[in-house]
């Protein structure tokens, strides 16, 4: 049977990659007529929809009506997330510096339990200084710990109080089987391309001894011989792949660029790894870090949150994007201007290749609160929770200490009113949420139509608090670089830029009305959007979240100043 090879290429290239987007930025409508310049395609999410014409969050607005720098104490944003590019040119000088403690002199001089943590915490580092790079998926978590009780086991044979775990886990016993069937054939696929196109090279040295083929010389070949030499059709090994598939294949190669066997050769590597880690129920990720993964316990990790070596730039990347976006310097005519401009980051790493932890969650959480900031921003998330009782519980407090936490609502193109997706602020059982400093938020492209808010964007009239920018944002990235990216980590970090700002001005706001603030001045757009993950189910925009609206710095800073005064 002859090579489906471009078929299986095209299939690898699309379940392999992520989805590569136009940089679609702004429409015709969007942009009211307004120049189309390289800026405002670049930032669009800056901008001002009634100055402008385009739905940004009027950041520039706000700036250019207020130059002068406040004098207030710089404000701490805790970014839990992956590593970081601490010694990025738009970052350096707005890294957090704990100010109590002595680097690298093995003391925990401020006795917060954690030694020398100059700049933050690595909560997946190891025992020997490095860190965490593959671990399970939460689902996978959950079907460990519930197999003892639950595995073979009928809904008549529950307790009713077990009842909402069992049903959670026999949908993670479902996912779980679903995507080891998925993997597994993502990998037998990749080993085949990989098989087919280093055959096919060695097939071809005898035409062309120096490798040296081009797109047409490999058409022509086919063309002539594919009917009448007899064999051209034969079988070149016993793959049972024949020397015309192979040069049907050579020829994809050219279509696609050599790149894309560099994916097929990367993807062969992943695929691998999340079948015998991600999806592994006997993998245990937790054994070289060293901690009890069932106490909430100080002092494990490390206090690397920024391994700066060629090839450890991957690890650096999310971080980075949402911190620039956030807090990059307004004043050095580099790169990109940060929405807030008296702000230290506070890197608190806990993301790898996998879920990240309900605990590493908590303690992350309650580190920032412990060593002063006022915002920590969670750009992260997944559809199962293990410990989701010890996230509540840092939630309280943090809210009890005045602290907002700002939570991206996640990518799936789904109603998280009726999926789950944490960390949440919410039971899911019907109850109330459990604190009041908690927004979530979700995405918006540049364009005023159908499409306004983001395909991949989850929405919820409950539990998904507002929306902002989060389609092709231009931010900081790892190595010195600039990117542009999509997804709702990125619209996170506006409303976290903008409640640092918020209280960079007006410190004694509380959390509770700072919150309040965000939600009450975003921009309403009047307009029908096509609900995301559906084809062509529309609804008004002001359905797909609690306050129906679009942040708005401009108006939020407006709004603070009246609460402020009124409290005075």
């Amino acid at each position: 049977m002859k090579s489906n090879y471009k078929l299986l290429l095209l299939l690898l290239l699309l379940s392999g990659c992520k989805s590569a987007k136009e940089l679609n930025f702004l429409s015709e409508n969007s942009l009211d007529k307004k120049e189309n310049t390289k800026e405002a395609l670049q930032f669009w999410y800056q901008k001002d929809y009634k100055q402008d014409g385009i739905p940004g969050i009027s950041i520039d607005k706000w700036y250019s009506q207020n130059p002068k720098k406040q004098k207030n104490k710089s404000v701490i944003v805790a970014v839990i997330d992956t590593q970081i590019d601490r010694i990025h040119e738009d970052l350096q000088g707005n890294i957090w510096i704990n100010p109590k403690e002595i680097a690298n002199n093995g003391i925990d001089d401020d006795h917060n339990g954690y030694i020398d943590d100059t700049n933050g915490w690595n909560f997946t580092g190891t025992k020997n200084g490095g860190y965490i790079v593959w671990g399970n998926f939460e689902y996978v978590r959950f079907v460990r710990m519930w197999d003892p009780l639950f595995k073979d086991k009928t809904e008549n044979e529950i307790a009713v109080k077990d009842l909402p775990n069992y049903k959670q886990y026999l949908r993670a016993v479902k996912i779980l089987e679903e995507k080891t069937i998925y993997y597994k054939n993502l990998l037998k696929i990749t080993k085949h391309c990989m098989a087919t196109y280093s055959l096919a090279k060695d097939s071809l040295k005898h035409y062309f001894p120096k490798e040296d083929y081009t797109y047409q010389q490999l058409d022509s070949m086919y063309k002539k011989h594919k009917i009448n030499n007899k064999t051209f059709g034969q079988r070149s090994d016993d793959n049972d792949t024949d020397l015309g598939s192979l040069i049907d294949g050579m020829m994809v190669n050219f279509e696609v660029n050599q790149k894309s066997f560099d994916v097929i050769k990367e993807n062969e590597a992943q695929s691998d790894s999340i079948i015998n880690k991600n999806l592994n129920i006997n993998f245990n990720e937790r054994i070289s870090i060293g901690d009890n993964p069932n106490l909430l316990e100080k002092s494990y990790g490390n206090n690397n949150i920024s391994i700066n070596k060629e090839g450890y730039r991957n690890i650096q990347e999310h971080c980075t994007k949402v911190s620039g976006i956030i807090a990059a310097d307004r004043e050095n005519n580099k790169g990109i201007k940060g929405i807030a401009d008296n702000v230290k980051i506070m890197p608190l790493s806990i993301s790898f290749s996998g879920d990240e932890h309900d605990k590493d969650i908590a303690m992350a959480i309650r580190y920032a609160v412990d060593n002063g900031a006022k915002v920590i921003n969670m750009s992260f998330g997944k559809e199962f929770s293990v410990r989701k009782e010890w996230v509540f519980e840092a939630f309280k407090y943090a809210q009890e200490h005045d602290v907002l936490l700002v939570h991206c609502s996640g990518n799936n193109g789904f109603n998280v009113d009726e999926n789950p997706y944490y960390p949440s602020d919410n039971i899911f059982d019907g109850s109330k949420e459990v604190c009041g400093n908690f927004i979530n938020v979700g995405s918006i492209s540049s364009k005023l139509d159908s499409t306004f808010v983001s395909t991949f964007s989850n929405y919820g009239k409950q539990n998904v608090d507002l929306f902002a920018p989060g389609d092709e944002i231009y931010t900081t990235s790892a190595g010195n670089t600039y990117v542009s990216d999509s997804g709702t980590s990125l619209a996170g970090p506006m409303v976290s830029g903008t409640a640092a700002l918020i209280w960079s001005y007006y410190p004694k706001l509380t959390v509770t009305e700072v919150k309040q603030i965000i939600l009450d001045s975003g921009t309403a757009y009047d307009l029908e959007v096509l609900v995301p993950g559906s084809k062509d189910k529309k609804v008004p925009f002001s359905e797909l979240s609690k306050s129906g609206k679009v942040l708005n710095v401009y108006n939020a800073m407006k709004l603070a100043e009246k609460v402020s005064k009124q409290k005075s």
